[in-house]
């Protein structure tokens, strides 16, 4: 599986497709929150030099504390999406047998045949197998919303320890719910990545910023694979002021948001099968119908090659958009 995977957020080519201006889509394409926390006062010398150590120890230690990783220093990386190109090469992948959790974000599925690894897609826990050599899990995870509790996934990493395998679980939308978060007992795991997100809680997916909660070799050697600077000094000066700032006013809006786009679908008559705080999942048989319909109304939603039956639904950013939402649906004939 080597094709790019088609992601949210295309906005460019939908409007090149459907006609009107990029910056007058509504896009709900994406599960990132879509009200942006404001970007706090940058000091110049973040801008000017290269990242000092003081920069990146003090976003370190924000980090620590916002995730709650007790003596694990999560890892500032640009971007979890530039981890998962690393995996591979982090455990000298090539030849073994890794099982994905599916359906999930599908880079997984991309990045480990390309490094020479044997990928199989596998329903629940249940089916990992003694020769898996990495389990990716995806908690919450995109597009379906499942979760998996942290005492199962202490267990199954136990279970492959024994053997030396590895356990990769990639909590990328686990801001909102803190309490199903690996990350607390990541001590006590050393063959175990965690990965976390920076920009879709905050709203600012273009900072390109997350984490990486790993037992310090696993650290050292991401560390070493990224090279010197990997992440902006801007970018580790917004990351040590918000993740110590108060969070429980954008959890209330996400909140707010979120119920008011299940009301918007629903009222349309569309079924919700899962999702998360930052977006729905809907099961529709005619999903490209629907799809279509939406963008000529230049809204942008996601469809799945894998699943032609859902589509998922971002949030809408206020009542104005919920409104425009709406009545896309209400005009729809299936």
């Amino acid at each position: 599986m080597n094709a790019p995977i088609v992601h949210g957020g295309g906005i460019t080519a939908a409007a090149a497709i459907y006609g009107g201006e990029a910056e007058h889509w509504l896009d709900l394409s994406t599960g990132i929150n879509p009200c942006p926390v404001p970007v706090p006062e940058i000091p110049m010398r973040a801008w000017h030099r290269l990242p000092d150590r003081h920069l990146i120890d003090q976003a370190r230690a924000a980090a620590q504390s916002y995730y709650r990783s007790g003596d694990i220093l999560p890892l500032p990386v640009p971007g979890t999406q530039s981890l998962i190109q690393l995996l591979p090469r982090l455990f000298d992948g090539g030849g073994k047998r890794v099982a994905i959790l599916a359906p999930t974000y599908g880079e997984y599925e991309r990045a480990f045949p390309m490094a020479g690894c044997c990928v199989e897609l596998i329903a629940g826990l249940d089916d990992v197998r003694a020769d898996h050599a990495v389990v990716v899990v995806v908690n919450p995870n995109n597009p379906d919303g499942r979760i998996y509790a942290p005492e199962r996934l202490v267990a199954l990493s136990e279970e492959m320890k024994a053997r030396g395998a590895v356990v990769i679980v990639d909590e990328a939308f686990g801001d909102t719910c803190p309490e199903m978060s690996l990350v607390p007992l990541a001590s006590r795991m050393p063959n175990v990545v965690i990965s976390r997100s920076f920009g879709k809680f905050f709203g600012l997916a273009g900072l390109r910023l997350g984490f990486v909660v790993a037992a310090l070799p696993i650290v050292e050697r991401i560390e070493g694979l990224l090279g010197p600077w990997a992440v902006s000094g801007p970018a580790l000066s917004i990351a040590a002021d918000l993740l110590r700032s108060d969070i429980a006013p954008i959890q209330l809006r996400i909140s707010e948001r979120s119920g008011a786009l299940r009301k918007v679908l629903d009222q349309g008559g569309l079924r919700i099968i899962g999702g998360t705080d930052l977006f729905a999942l809907v099961d529709h048989k005619p999903a490209a119908q629907l799809h279509r319909h939406l963008c000529q109304h230049h809204i942008l939603v996601r469809k799945f090659d894998y699943q032609p039956r859902w589509l998922r639904f971002g949030l809408t950013a206020d009542a104005a958009g919920d409104q425009r939402l709406s009545d896309a649906l209400q005009s729809y004939t299936s």
